[in-house]
């Protein structure tokens, strides 16, 4: 008796829904977007983001099943087009559907006072591009990296080197031949571990080049006329 009753309870609950219910029916309006069914492929028509959907015919006529009391988003659900949405109000008491446009995240109250003929019309608006063209080749582009300005610097400086080491004077030359052995035992010094030698060496290259004594008189004319003692007069 007492499942008798749920059922008989169920039953009266989805009449009752079904009764407070309309079908929402529309149209797809072919343009040069999509010209038909065919470029259109897999599509239906949906309310709410998918709660209630209904298939698309070859035609472009889609109906919607039951579409309870209040206020729902109609929207095309398609994987290559845009559709625009449209905000459909739904009162079964009166059997009125009235349909009116709407923009995804406006509020849906106050409804817009612009009034679209109903059964909907749908027409798509533009075509989805996935595909995204790769970079091409930009030399200028590639010039205006910092890490590529400084190989080129590199590079050109080991180029010009050899140039600049045959104007050099040959006791400059020396002098510099001689700080690059220096400096690659240095080098080698602090690469195999050895850090006391390299430290050595280090502060020996240091104290080669000594500090400036200001005080040490400078050698020349004045310093001469200096230390050359006074003829006495006579």
């Amino acid at each position: 008796m007492a499942r008798t009753t749920l059922l008989q309870l169920w039953s009266g609950l989805a009449i009752a829904q079904i009764a407070c219910a309309l079908d929402i029916t529309g149209q797809i309006v072919w343009n040069d977007v999509c010209p038909n069914a065919t470029t259109l492929a897999q599509a239906r028509a949906s309310i709410d983001e998918g709660v209630l959907t209904g298939g698309i015919t070859k035609s472009g006529n889609f109906v919607i099943p039951d579409v309870p009391d209040g206020t729902h988003v109609l929207s095309i659900i398609s994987h290559d087009f845009s559709f625009d949405q449209v905000l459909i109000d739904v009162n079964s008491t009166i059997s009125v559907t009235e349909a009116r446009p709407y923009v995804d995240g406006t509020p849906m109250n106050p409804p817009s006072s612009v009034i679209l003929p109903y059964p909907v019309l749908m027409m798509p608006r533009e075509k989805q591009n996935y595909f995204i063209p790769p970079e091409s080749f930009n030399l200028g582009g590639m010039l205006s990296n910092p890490m590529m300005l400084l190989m080129v610097g590199g590079a050109g400086m080991m180029l010009a080197l050899p140039y600049l080491m045959k104007n050099l004077d040959p006791e400059a030359l020396e002098d510099f031949k001689e700080q690059q052995n220096k400096l690659g035992g240095i080098q080698n010094a602090f690469q195999s571990g050895d850090f006391k030698s390299g430290l050595s060496a280090l502060m020996a290259v240091g104290d080669e080049q000594g500090p400036i004594n200001p005080k040490q008189p400078s050698k020349g004319p004045t310093a001469n006329a200096k230390a050359r003692p006074k003829k006495s007069k006579r």
